[in-house]
């Protein structure tokens, strides 16, 4: 279809950043950095975001089986991996400053780092109900505090938080791990207020029942009880979530920011 000259003058002035009809979003060599990144819904994160064009370091825990699982998996893909633990904010500090080091600066921060302690509150133990706020909502702090400034310096930046549906649902054996993802959500919007105007986004995504180690070691009959309540009638696939990130994280999203984009098959609709 050939789109007239008079058409595309018009465009331009309320488009004019964005090529007409071009139809992709090119990241030109972000650096993007995935905390959790060699986990299920980590490595699918890195694999979309280094795709799109995004040079990627994944932080998580040191785990030998799981890296070697994880780099046999992106092999030829610009992936790179640095130990971390999220929970440790001078850790991450350290870990901010080897990246600018290596890649001169942070474009795009994922924080899908998480873990679960699930018990009753009655039988929750203070340890349990800590290791869950420390990691899933303290490990989201650690990392944005000592990457937003150098984004809001250079005047561009994209914050994407993992959260969860049980973040706005509630799930019974969680109010540690429902109380971080929902914390998730009044962070995000927060910092995004903050940030606005610097050319920086904050985002959060809350998937629902995918398949990964977690979710396909639960007993049969009772994944085939969650699939029952789910109105797609299915888990999610990894690579569905990481193609959420990518479209948040990309640089024509700039005019999304203090959103929550569920990705749950309809398991939780809301307005």
């Amino acid at each position: 279809m050939t789109v007239p000259a008079a058409f595309r003058a018009a465009a331009r002035t309320f488009v004019p950043d964005f090529p007409l009809l071009s139809g992709t979003c090119h990241m030109d060599k972000r650096i993007a950095v995935v905390s959790g990144g060699i986990g299920g819904l980590g490595t699918a994160i890195c694999i979309e975001l280094a795709r799109a064009g995004c040079t990627v370091v994944a932080v998580d825990l040191a785990n030998a089986e799981r890296e070697d699982a994880f780099r046999a998996l992106t092999d030829g893909l610009d992936v790179h991996v640095l130990p971390l633990d999220v929970s440790d904010f001078d850790a991450c500090a350290e870990a901010v400053q080897q990246i600018h080091a290596d890649h001169g600066r942070i474009d795009i921060l994922v924080n899908g780092a998480g873990i679960t302690r699930d018990t009753t509150l009655r039988k929750m133990r203070p340890d349990q109900w800590q290791a869950v706020l420390d990691v899933n909502l303290g490990g989201v702090f650690n990392l944005c505090r000592h990457v937003v400034e150098g984004m809001t310096a250079r005047g561009f930046g994209r914050i994407v938080n993992i959260s969860s549906v049980n973040g706005s649902t509630g799930q019974f054996g969680q109010t540690n791990y429902s109380a971080a993802k929902a914390g998730m959500h009044g962070f995000t919007m927060a910092l995004a207020r903050e940030v606005a105007r610097k050319g920086v986004t904050v985002n959060s995504v809350s998937p629902g029942y995918c398949e990964t180690r977690l979710v396909m070691a639960m007993p049969e009959a009772i994944r085939d009880g969650i699939i029952d309540t789910v109105p797609v009638g299915r888990l999610g696939q990894p690579r569905e979530i990481a193609r959420a990130v990518a479209f948040l994280a990309a640089d024509d999203a700039g005019f999304i920011t203090g959103a929550n984009l569920p990705v749950n098959g309809g398991l939780f609709m809301s307005f």
